[in-house]
């Protein structure tokens, strides 16, 4: 009777043990096939980049955090040009800006509700057709491939050239 008492405890053991890897195995192929279903990143498309970036500019209302989210969505180029801003209006004032800081909410302003958005692709390069919901309301933006993701490739005006008085040894 003690040995097959033993044998039973020992067997429990060892189911336990069997239920305890099967569990474990099930979580393991459940995590992985969630993994597979997750949503793209916003940068895996262009339409997507450009509709990410309306979003974060929509709730830019000052946080340093939001308007980095922004910039990030940004191609290098246009990232570039913000810097020079930052930098020039940092001379200028003596007070340190980040390029991020360029993005402000009051100018920031949609001409329409974008309703649909359609990307052609040409190699690294796209441009997004947004439109709204009136046949005149339509804008095309421009993205790069660029960082393993899609940015938004707006075309900033460049910095006319630093203009100096007259009589400045500088």
């Amino acid at each position: 009777m003690a040995m097959h008492r033993q044998r039973t405890r020992h067997g429990g053991r060892a189911a336990a043990r069997l239920r305890c890897a099967v569990a474990t195995a099930l979580l393991s192929v459940a995590a992985l096939a969630s993994a597979g279903c997750s949503r793209r990143p916003p940068t895996g498309t262009p339409d997507g980049a450009v509709r990410e970036l309306i979003a974060r500019l929509r709730q830019l209302h000052g946080d340093p955090a939001d308007a980095r989210a922004a910039f990030d969505l940004l191609s290098r180029r246009a990232r570039d040009n913000l810097a020079a801003r930052a930098q020039r209006y940092s001379a200028a004032t003596g007070k340190a800006i980040a390029p991020e800081a360029m993005l402000t909410p009051s100018r920031f302003h949609l001409r329409f509700e974008p309703q649909r958005y359609v990307a052609q692709i040409a190699g690294a390069h796209a441009l997004v057709e947004v439109a709204g919901l009136l046949p005149g309301q339509r804008a095309q933006v421009p993205c790069v491939y660029e960082d393993a993701g899609w940015r938004v490739d707006l075309a900033l005006p460049p910095l006319p050239p630093v203009q100096m008085r007259p009589g400045s040894d500088l």
